[in-house]
This record gives C-alpha cells, sequence and structure tokens, in this order.
C-alpha cells in the first residue's frame, strides 16, 4: 500500500476534536471498531477525534455509494471479520469514502454529522470474532533477560517462536483482571496453591489477520502483508508464579490463559503506512531463512511506533495522582516483523482467519526504560520499584495498568491506537468472590 491524500497532514476535519494537537484519531487515522450506546445493538464505527461515525446511520443515509457502500455495509456488522475477510483494498476504498465524508468543507456534513456518536457515552466491544489467538516471541531483549542462562533459544534466529493462547479469554480494554488462582513455587521450594503472588503484564502489539488462507496452503512473505488488515495494542497478562512453574517443557498455559486485554480501535495497515521502518539488521550468520526474507521486507516490513504503560495504584487514584508511565519501548526494534511472523504461521499449511489475532511478544528494547514488563524491571522479582510513593514487585489488588502508543514521523500527522486498560480485582475464592 502506498501514501495517498487520506495522509495528507494538512488534511483537516468539521469534527473539531480530531484536529486537536494529541488526539490519537485525527482524520488520517480513521480505526474501525465496535461499539453500542443506549444498550443498543453492538455495529462498526470509524473513529475521529473524540466522535464515532456510526456506519449503520451512514448506509441508511446514504453517506458511501458504490464500491464504498458494499464495505461500508461489511463494517456495520456486529464484528468486522466480513470487513477483514474483504482485505486492505476493500478497506482503502472505505477509508478513503470516509476521509471525504469528514474532510473540512464536505458537501457531506450535513447529513453526516446525525451519524455521529460522542465516544464517552459509547460501549466497545472485541472488534472481531477472535477465532485463533497465537502469541509470539519476537524482542530479543526480552528473550535473554528471561531466559534462564541469559541465552536466547536455538531456533530463535531462524524461526519466529510462538504458541497457541486462549482466544475466548481475550477481552476488550476496561475488563478487570480477576487475579488467578495457581499452583506455584514459594520461596523455600515447596509447591503452594492460591492466589497469584507475581502478577504482571507485557505490553505488545495485536495483530489482526485480513483475509486468510485455505488449509495447506503457505503464504509466501511478498503476500503475507495483504494478509495483515489492522493492529491494535495488546497486553498479555502473565501470572509468573503459575507460569515458571509450568513452563517445562511446554511452555505457559494457565499463567496466561486467565485474559488477554486488547484496545477496541483497529488501525488499519494503510494509515500505518507513513511509518513503516526497516527490519531489524541481523549479525552475520543470523540472518532469517530465505522463505522469510525478501527486500520489501528487509525495506520496510517494520513499524516506527512509540509505545507506552502507565501503571497507578488504588491509593495515586484516591488522590487524584496521575499515572505514573513505568515503559517507553518502540516496535521498531523487535527481531520479527509482522509478515514474517504471519507467513511463518502459515508456513506449515496452518488455515489462517480473517479475524484471528497475534500477539506481537513483549515489545521491549535494549534500556532500562524499554524492558516491557515487570519481571525485566524487578529482574524476576530480584529488586522493588517505586511507584506513586509507595513500592511494589508486582502487581496488587487494585493496580492499574494502561497501555498507549503513537506513531510519528516528521511530515506526517501523529495517530494513535487509544487505551489498551485493565485494573487487577482481587481472585475468587472458592464457590465465590
Amino acid at each position: 500500500m502506498e501514501i495517498n491524500d487520506t495522509h495528507d497532514p494538512n488534511r483537516r476535519s468539521w469534527v473539531e476534536s480530531a484536529n486537536l494537537a494529541g488526539t490519537d484519531f485525527p482524520i488520517q487515522n480513521l480505526p474501525l471498531g465496535v461499539f453500542s450506546n443506549a444498550g443498543g445493538t453492538p455495529r462498526g464505527g470509524i473513529a475521529i477525534g473524540d466522535r464515532i461515525l456510526d456506519l449503520a446511520a451512514a448506509v441508511e443515509t446514504g453517506l458511501f455509494r458504490g464500491d464504498a457502500e458494499d464495505v461500508a455495509r461489511a463494517a456495520m456488522e456486529p464484528a468486522l471479520n466480513s470487513l477483514m475477510a474483504l482485505g486492505n483494498d476493500a478497506a482503502s476504498a472505505l477509508r478513503a469514502a470516509a476521509s471525504a465524508i469528514l474532510t473540512e468543507g464536505s458537501a457531506d456534513r450535513g447529513k453526516a454529522e446525525p451519524c455521529l456518536v460522542p465516544m464517552a457515552g459509547a460501549t466497545m466491544a472485541l472488534p472481531t470474532r477472535i477465532g485463533s489467538f497465537t502469541d509470539f516471541l519476537t524482542s530479543l531483549d526480552h528473550t535473554l533477560r528471561m531466559s534462564p542462562n541469559g541465552k536466547s533459544p536455538p531456533a530463535f534466529d531462524r524461526i519466529p517462536i510462538a504458541y497457541h493462547g486462549r482466544a475466548t479469554t481475550v477481552c476488550v480494554s476496561g475488563t478487570p483482571l480477576v487475579r488467578p488462582r495457581g499452583q506455584f513455587a514459594n520461596p523455600d521450594g515447596a509447591t503452594a496453591y492460591g492466589p497469584e503472588p507475581a502478577q504482571d503484564f507485557e505490553l505488545e502489539l495485536g495483530i489482526f489477520v485480513g483475509p486468510g488462507n485455505r488449509l495447506g496452503e503457505p503464504i509466501a512473505i511478498d503476500e503475507a502483508g495483504a494478509h495483515i488488515f489492522g493492529y491494535c495494542l495488546l497486553n498479555d497478562w502473565s501470572a509468573r508464579g503459575i507460569q515458571f512453574f509450568e513452563s517445562t517443557p511446554l511452555g505457559p498455559f494457565l499463567g496466561k490463559s486467565m485474559m488477554t486485554s486488547i484496545s477496541p480501535w483497529v488501525v488499519t495497515t494503510e494509515a500505518l503506512v507513513p511509518f513503516a521502518a526497516p527490519a531489524r539488521p541481523r549479525e552475520p550468520g543470523k540472518e532469517p531463512p530465505e522463505h522469510l526474507t525478501s527486500t520489501g521486507n528487509q525495506v520496510g516490513g517494520g513499524l516506527d511506533l512509540a509505545m507506552f504503560a502507565d501503571w497507578s495504584t488504588e491509593a495515586m487514584r484516591e488522590r487524584n495522582a496521575p499515572a505514573e508511565t513505568v515503559v517507553r519501548t518502540n516496535f521498531r526494534g523487535t527481531y520479527w516483523t509482522p509478515a514474517q511472523m504471519l507467513c511463518h504461521h502459515a508456513s506449515n499449511g496452518c488455515e489462517l482467519r480473517s479475524g484471528d489475532l497475534f500477539g506481537s511478544g513483549t515489545v521491549s528494547g535494549p534500556t532500562p526504560e524499554s524492558r516491557a514488563c515487570l519481571a525485566e524491571i524487578n529482574e524476576k522479582g530480584a529488586r522493588t520499584i517505586a511507584i506513586g510513593g509507595e513500592t511494589r514487585t508486582w502487581l496488587e489488588d487494585g493496580d492499574e495498568v494502561s497501555f498507549r502508543a503513537k506513531a510519528e514521523r516528521d511530515g506526517y500527522a501523529s495517530i494513535g491506537f487509544g487505551a489498551c486498560q485493565g485494573r487487577v480485582l482481587p481472585c475468587f475464592a472458592s464457590g465465590g468472590r
């Protein structure tokens, strides 16, 4: 996909909140999501400033015409799977039409204004029916810090390592995390069962599959980008005590499956075209295999995306203290690109379906501030962390974590993702709270 008029940094919207400095949703973004209000039916919408363009209302009003109307009808459903199946060219047609409708001076303003819904009063839902969730391991810095021996796994340089997660426990931002119960090793080595003592977060990028593939049919690296519809923020909540106890030899299970949070807005592949970045350079002898390599992927397969994690405690919120930013990192440092993740996933003929979700893995970088989970920040529990005048080693009940991200580049309007937020609640006792 190429830069076009929808990326013009001088383009302004008649929705004034979309023109404010720092907004996540200027007219150059136009992400898609699923919302409802006043107990209504969930339906597709487009974020613009602090408003949502209700696509069902817009279609009924006749705002979309020709091919764009057909795409808008797919996008107005209670999930975006049908839209994602149409591919990025269809999404581009919808984006161009919506941009024209919402641009300052548009003749459609009078018809479009009644189709806008205040974002503050809307209830957001998961953007797709997620049939499958796969979580990758693509940060070398995270891998080395978390490794028992300080080395990466033997296959790390050759494949984007991943495991299948639990799709049914992927939840939209704002859903609280109930602290899980499980088995873990106490400091004396004895096994215990009870509330997770080392609750953690992981700052990741979520990747949505667009058109899928047939069972048995791989996807070439040069075609992989056409199968990526868009992106969100993802918190792969991690119960470290449970995870560390159970992971040998098959990897995480109950330590991850209790919940994964995602932000509700899907930022399309086309919206992020101006922020493409080169793939991470490799040391000699550690180049990816031929089927995961192409010139296009090496030149522009990465993303220049600044990512942040903010943390607040219950006591901080009671005194109206702002959350503290504890992670500042960038996705461009990941060892594998999204296209390489998707290409590898399908390389054995695995069937991918529209609306399936990938997690990038913890997006950690080389600096202390870019450690993107508490297990790295606290050195696997070896040191405490100062937060809001208190100290923590791990997340405590009442703590809240919120992720945000910003794509910025000189000469282009910056765009964001909205929040991926969750608060930790006490675990359920056996038979009830």
